[in-house]
């Protein structure tokens, strides 16, 4: 696995698409995947895809005239690298911290702390 770094929205949303679809994907599968959430033209999703391929976060082979994608980075290993990242960056690694800014801001509510007792209780 290559060393991650963060992606821009824009590649992000293709490697939703590769992810979803699985692999190896041809690039018109991932421009009609696309096609309904973002306007871009096909030169602008080829450029993406380069660039994630460039990343490690794609790999991709010629066959015939197409060329396929498949990921070389699965979407829980990018989920756990940003999920870090985030903890690091804006709580200082501590997950309390976080888990009490997210209290505070009403976004965890009791069936969220149920969940999470229960969470904790299985891993005890």
């Amino acid at each position: 696995m290559p060393l991650l770094k963060k992606l821009p929205e824009s590649e992000l949303e293709i490697m939703r698409v590769a992810w979803s679809l699985g692999g190896p994907v041809a690039t018109p599968q991932i421009s009609a995947a696309i096609s309904g959430a973002k306007d871009w033209a096909p030169q602008t999703i080829l450029t993406l895809l380069t660039r994630l391929e460039a990343k490690g976060f794609l790999t991709s082979e010629k066959r015939g005239k197409e060329r396929y994608f498949t990921p070389a980075v699965s979407e829980g290993e990018y989920l756990l690298f940003e999920s870090e990242n985030f903890l690091e960056t804006f709580h200082k690694n501590s997950l309390l911290g976080m888990m009490n800014a997210l209290y505070d801001g009403k976004v965890i509510g009791e069936k969220d702390t149920d969940e999470l007792r229960r969470w904790l209780d299985e891993r005890k």
